[in-house]
């Protein structure tokens, strides 16, 4: 059984259709996947489908990006991780990719997010792009260490990754990894520890080949634990069974350690 460990089940790019998305994840050994969340409008229509679909969870969080809606406070997103089927916060991080001047507040909103793991003892995603000495700084600084959680959709150096597993973190590969320019990022896959490892797809983002191009759906996960099982020279079983481990471990949905 495979795990899409981090996909946006709620935005507009699956209206109407997630019977299809679950039929296509059932066909392709896909068990479960977890929905992040991206802004506090959007909660409650992203914990109204994973009520509806018993194989989805749920993340609560505002991302680093979002520069519109309610902003968050420790209390509030710890509260949210009450619901039964809240699994983790975020995503959350630091993004410098498409921001300019003074991104203070996109720091404080970051610890407010780890503080608010902390207080509901609840692990993190943790998005980070052309922010990476910041983001393990602020990890560092926040002890997000105490909950850890997972880098997601990764796609920095060996020596980032390193740096967050030393935290607790665990490291999420994406369709990005199935990329033919990927090259670093596919040493990186390479070389992870397979108990410090996650797989997810980012849907409706990055959909990995052969599917580029199109929408993504949790569904194609199997071909982001395809390309990692050919670089690494094992079975797909083998990354199937130690992300699927990793997931249930980290996470916990089902409220024990195993699937």
């Amino acid at each position: 059984m495979l795990v899409d460990s981090h996909c946006h089940l709620d935005f507009p790019e699956f209206s109407g259709r997630l019977d299809q998305v679950i039929d296509l994840m059932n066909k392709n050994g896909v068990g479960y996947a977890l929905c992040a969340g991206v802004t506090l409008e959007r909660l409650p229509a992203m914990l109204a489908l994973v009520e509806t679909y018993p194989r989805l969870f749920a993340a609560v969080g505002v991302h680093p990006d979002n520069q519109e809606g309610k902003e968050p406070d420790v209390n509030t997103i710890a509260e949210l991780t009450l619901h039964p089927k809240v699994v983790a916060i975020g995503e959350t991080g630091l993004d410098y990719s498409r921001l300019e001047g003074d991104l203070t507040w996109q720091r404080d909103r970051f610890r407010t997010h780890i503080r608010a793991a902390i207080q509901a003892g609840k692990p993190l995603i943790i998005h980070t792009r052309a922010s990476a000495k910041d983001t393990l700084r602020l990890m560092r600084e926040e002890q997000a260490e105490r909950v850890g959680g997972v880098m997601h959709c990764f796609t920095e150096t060996m020596e980032i990754a390193e740096a967050a597993i030393e935290m607790g973190f665990l490291i999420s590969f994406s369709g990005i990894v199935s990329f033919k320019n990927a090259k670093s990022l596919k040493d990186v896959a390479r070389q992870i520890p397979l108990d410090r490892m996650l797989i997810e797809t980012d849907a409706p983002y990055l959909a990995p080949v052969p599917h580029r191009g199109k929408t993504n759906e949790p569904g194609y996960v199997l071909h982001v634990a395809e390309e990692i099982s050919r670089l690494r020279g094992i079975s797909l079983d083998s990354i199937a069974d130690a992300t699927t481990r990793n997931f249930f471990n980290l996470f916990q949905p089902l409220g024990s350690r195993s699937p």
